[in-house]
């Protein structure tokens, strides 16, 4: 479907997912630059003007009600744009990057306990505020539930949710429930009132399958299940799995109970009988064994809440000079076209000064560039250095000087280490850690780049220039004035020499050497 924009502003890239009432695609938000989630519904939902009607409503109310529940559980609602003609109803949020909780429900390796309650203790959180607005999610389940890969998790899709007044028109046909069978209260079952304890059985549903790997109920049929859930009684979790405290099962099969009086008071109260079985703060991180260990821990904003974000750490090249290709290769094929295409569009980006996009644009074709022609022939790191400079421009000097250092030792590979490109991307580098403020690190590559330039270009050149500028500044933000003197005085004298005492260039340096004198 990515054409022509929705609104004059929101790009579709590509679809992320598809449900019920239509797909999610990621987007661009050209005027912010930034990514965003659009949510389209199917267009075969739009059957005659009155269920488009019917629609629109939805959806606004679904934009109104999303965007004042403000906690971080919770994606934020960006815009709500609905088309006059019914054609295109969307909703613009924040795009969450993330895996679905479904992933991690495994009957033969379910999560330890302490994950499962983390898990449930972060969406009782979100149901507190969610419900004090008041909103009831009415669809909660494993798949409407995001986990960040720092472990936090994100409830999904309050779309079908109706603030609860008198006045709010119902917009189902009378009879027709609104869930997901595996997870629907009693009461939704019935067509009886909706209340928020209808979003606690769910979640006592989620608990459930979270500890014991498997569901409350095993219906084949949307009426079996019904039938489950306003009849059985659910199997006791001890019996399918040892070790769950008897307190943490009692909570469960009381979240589960048929009458929503005999729920626990609310989501405040689930999540306080929760913490209990929690790790305590500052503890170490849970034992976790198999396949676990690559499961993001939801237990973290428990145990170091508040905690400062953590330090990246440098991503590897992609390919080592071992396994790359023949850098001279360069396929006669559609590959070709797309990599000008690439640089086209990120070039027309670049005017509009949409920075995040641009790089992603040569991003999508990198990857598939280099698994053809080798992450370190010479168009692809070309297009790799060109995308590292975006991300300086777009305010990410973090990303750039990774790929600024992998781009330094792909270049020492294949051409040397006194190279222009190899030299280029370690200036660049050391600009990336100056704007990180790894200022001592930054000036000691500054130093070494500018050694080996003044050997092949003199000291006088365009390149020497600048990092002799940049050293001086350094040496200024270090508080070594004497030093910074002693660079800055003798570039002041090659500038007037080579630009006049007017140029701009040495009307800057002019003013640092004054101030340094005060």
């Amino acid at each position: 479907m990515p054409g022509k924009p929705i609104a004059g502003r929101y790009e579709l890239i590509g679809e992320i997912s598809a449900g019920g009432m239509g797909t999610v695609w990621r987007g661009y938000d050209s005027v912010l630059d930034r990514e965003v989630a659009v949510k389209l519904i199917r267009p075969d939902m739009l059957a005659s003007p009155k269920v488009a009607e019917e629609f629109a409503k939805r959806f606004r109310r679904e934009a109104r009600v999303t965007a004042r529940i403000r906690h971080h559980g919770v994606p934020q609602v960006y815009d709500a744009v609905l088309d006059k003609s019914f054609d295109r109803l969307y909703l613009v949020m924040e795009l969450i990057h993330g895996t679905s909780l479904r992933a991690y429900i495994n009957p033969d390796d379910p999560l330890p306990i302490a994950w499962a309650v983390a898990m449930g203790a972060q969406i009782s959180t979100v149901l507190s505020h969610a419900h004090a607005v008041p909103v009831v999610h009415r669809d909660l389940k494993p798949d409407n539930v995001l986990v960040a890969p720092d472990g936090t998790v994100k409830v999904l899709d309050f779309g079908i949710a109706a603030i609860l007044r008198t006045d709010i028109t119902k917009l189902t046909p009378a009879g027709q429930p609104i869930g997901t069978s595996k997870y629907m209260s009693p009461e939704q079952i019935r067509g009886a009132q909706i209340t928020p304890h209808s979003d606690l059985y769910a979640l006592g549903c989620i608990l459930y399958e979270l500890l014991c790997g498997r569901p409350v109920f095993d219906g084949h049929s949307d009426y079996q299940l019904w039938q489950q859930h306003t009849s059985a009684s659910p199997r006791p979790p001890h019996e399918l799995r040892d070790g769950i405290p008897a307190d943490l099962e009692y909570l469960v099969l009381e979240l589960l109970k048929k009458s929503p009086e005999h729920r626990p008071q609310d989501a405040y109260a689930v999540y306080e009988r929760l913490l209990p079985f929690l790790p305590a703060p500052g503890s170490s991180l849970p034992m976790v064994e198999g396949q676990l260990l690559n499961v993001p821990d939801p237990t973290h904003m428990f145990r170091r809440p508040n905690a400062p974000h953590p330090r990246p750490t440098p991503a590897p090249p992609a390919v080592t000079a071992a396994t790359a290709v023949d850098p001279n290769v360069f396929p006669a094929t559609g590959l070709r076209d797309a990599i000008r295409t690439a640089v086209e569009q990120s070039d027309a980006l670049l005017e509009e000064e949409r920075f995040a996009q641009a790089a992603d644009v040569l991003q999508a074709v990198i990857t598939p560039a280099a698994e053809v022609m080798g992450a370190e022939s010479r168009r692809v790191l070309q297009l790799r250095m060109r995308r590292a400079a975006i991300l300086v421009l777009s305010g990410d000097p973090r990303r750039a000087l990774a790929e600024f250092n992998a781009l330094a030792a792909a270049y020492v590979r294949a051409e040397g280490t006194a190279s222009p490109n190899a030299l280029e991307c370690r200036r660049q580098a050391a600009h990336c850690r100056a704007e990180l403020g790894q200022a001592t690190t930054a000036l000691k590559q500054f130093r070494e780049v500018l050694d080996q330039v003044r050997k092949n270009e003199g000291d006088a050149s365009p390149t020497a220039l600048d990092l002799r500028r940049n050293i001086g500044v350094l040496l200024i933000a270090e508080g070594d004035a004497e030093a910074a003197f002693d660079v800055l005085e003798p570039l002041h004298e090659d500038l007037c020499l080579l630009n006049g005492p007017d140029h701009e260039d040495t009307q800057e340096i002019a003013d640092l050497l004054a101030r340094l004198r005060l």
